[in-house]
């Protein structure tokens, strides 16, 4: 099965402004899909509230894969996310992330883990921050 990646989203959605969060978001994922983030949950209106608040706060960034594992529809990845804040300040997460592909290859499901690397204790909620 071919289909979306961790990185893939997560460039469209945060770092790539050519496109519209909408764009994004219906490009890797499911009308139905659902994502936990450090055990709260959210529906996709949850999910793309919380990277539209992200977009504003973001100036750049990057993503860095470091193992990716894929098992028919089912998906996991470690991943780095580094963050350069509108305000200059730095965010560094490790993600471990766990999910469902649909038939059509974007995601119906992510449950992750975050892990500040580097940042704020403010930014420590970042991963699900609205």
């Amino acid at each position: 099965m071919n289909g979306t990646s961790m990185s893939a989203a997560l460039t469209d959605l945060i770092f790539n402004p050519r496109i519209t969060t909408a764009e994004a978001v219906d490009r890797h994922f499911t009308p139905d899909y659902r994502q936990r983030t450090d055990g709260r949950w959210d529906d996709r209106a949850g999910f793309v509230a919380h990277i539209a608040h992200l977009r504003t706060i973001v100036a750049d960034g990057s993503v860095v894969v470091h193992e990716e594992l894929r098992d028919g529809s089912r998906y996991a990845d470690r991943h780095t996310v580094r963050i350069t804040k509108r305000d200059g300040s730095e965010v560094t997460m490790e993600v471990y992330a766990f999910g469902d592909l649909a038939p059509d290859g974007r995601f119906s499901r992510v449950e992750e883990v975050t892990l500040m690397l580097h940042g704020s204790d403010a930014d420590r909620g970042i991963g699900s921050a609205r």
